[in-house]
C-alpha cells in the first residue's frame, strides 16, 4: 500500500537534490547557506520521524537562523533565454498546457478510481489519504509529460525548482510552519486561556458583542500567525464554542463557516501568509514585495463587517 510515507520520502529527495546541486552553483555567493538550509529541509521529510522532536527541534532553529543571519542567496542555474522561450513557445503552442493539465486529470484518476483499487486484499493507496498521494503521483506524472514534449536536458526540472525555491526562499516554508504552530497552540490550551482573558477584559452579554469579537479575533489572529486553519481551533476554542454556541445557542455550522471566512480576511492583510502575499511579488519581481498586500487590504476590511452581520442575522 503507497502511504503518505512515500510522498515524505520523494519530497525529501527533491530537497536534497536542491542541497547538492546548490554547492555546485559558483555564481551563488551564498551557495553553501544555501545547500544547508534545503539539506535541512530535506532532513525534516526524510528523517523528521526518525530524529525525534529534539532532533525536528533543532531543524527548525538551524532554518530560522540561517535565514535570519541573511545566509541564503538566489541561485542561477543555466536556463533557457528570453529568445530561446519565444521560440519554445512558437513551436510547441497549446501543447505547452499538456503537463499542466495533466496534473489534475491524474488527481481525478487518483482520487476516484485508484482509491477503490486493491492489491493482494489491500487498498493500492491509504484511503486517509488518497488525495494528497494522488497529487504527488500527478506531479510526476506532469513532469513525465513535460520531460518527454519539451526534450529538455533530465536536470532542468530541478534546476528550474531550485532557481523557484531561491528565490521565494524561507518563506515557502512559512505555511508548514505556522499549521504547525496552530497545532503546538490548540494542545498547549491557549485557547481556554484566550477565552478566559476576552470573558475578563470585554463584557460579552450581547450576541453582537460575541460576534464582533469572534469575527475580529478570528481576523486578528491570522493576521499574527498567518493561517486561518492555525487560528481557527484558538478562537472556536475560546469564543466560539463556550459563547457563541453554548451560551447563545448558535448554529455552529454558520458559526464556523464564517469564521472561518473572517480569518481568511486576516489572510489576505498579512505578510506571513507567505505563499499568497509575499510568493507572488517575489516570482513577479515586483518592487514593492507588499505590493500584494496593499491591494487587498481595501478588500478584506469591508468583508469583515460584512461577516459579522452575517453571522449575527443567519447563525441565531
Amino acid at each position: 500500500m503507497i502511504t503518505l510515507s512515500a510522498v515524505y520520502v520523494l519530497t525529501g529527495l527533491l530537497f536534497a537534490a536542491f542541497a547538492v546541486l546548490s554547492v555546485g552553483d559558483r555564481a551563488n555567493a551564498r551557495r553553501f547557506g544555501n545547500a544547508l538550509f534545503w539539506a535541512l529541509v530535506a532532513t525534516s521529510f526524510l528523517a523528521g520521524d526518525r530524529i525525534g522532536d529534539l532532533g525536528n527541534g533543532v531543524v527548525v532553529l538551524g532554518l530560522a537562523l540561517l535565514a535570519g543571519f541573511g545566509l541564503l542567496g538566489r541561485g542561477q542555474p543555466a536556463t533557457t533565454s528570453p529568445d530561446e522561450r519565444r521560440a519554445l513557445s512558437d513551436r510547441f503552442g497549446a501543447r505547452l498546457f499538456a503537463p499542466a493539465l495533466t496534473l489534475p486529470l491524474v488527481v481525478g484518476l487518483g482520487v476516484f478510481l485508484l482509491k477503490h483499487v486493491q492489491v493482494g486484499g489491500q487498498p493500492l493507496l491509504d484511503p486517509k489519504q488518497v488525495t494528497l498521494i494522488s497529487l504527488a503521483l500527478a506531479a510526476v506524472a506532469s513532469l513525465g509529460v513535460a520531460l518527454v514534449l519539451l526534450r529538455q536536458p533530465p536536470l532542468a526540472p530541478l534546476q528550474e525548482g531550485r532557481r523557484l525555491m531561491d528565490t521565494v526562499g524561507w518563506a515557502a516554508l512559512l505555511p508548514q510552519m505556522l499549521a504547525a504552530l496552530g497545532a503546538v497552540f490548540a494542545l498547549a490550551g491557549v485557547g481556554e486561556l484566550i477565552g478566559q482573558l476576552v470573558t475578563a477584559w470585554i463584557p460579552l452579554d450581547t450576541r453582537l458583542a460575541a460576534v464582533a469579537v469572534y469575527c475580529l479575533g478570528m481576523a486578528a489572529f491570522t493576521v499574527i500567525m498567518g493561517n486561518a486553519f492555525a487560528a481557527f481551533p484558538v478562537l472556536t476554542a475560546g469564543v466560539g464554542l463556550p459563547i457563541l454556541i453554548n451560551r447563545f445557542g448558535g448554529d455552529p455550522a454558520v458559526i464556523c463557516a464564517v469564521g472561518m471566512l473572517s480569518g481568511f480576511c486576516g489572510t489576505l492583510m498579512t505578510p506571513l501568509a507567505a505563499n499568497f502575499n509575499l510568493v507572488p511579488p517575489a516570482l513577479l519581481e515586483l518592487p514593492d514585495r507588499y505590493s500584494v498586500i496593499k491591494t487587498q487590504i481595501p478588500t478584506a476590511l469591508p468583508l469583515l463587517i460584512v461577516n459579522v452581520v452575517l453571522m449575527y442575522v443567519l447563525a441565531f
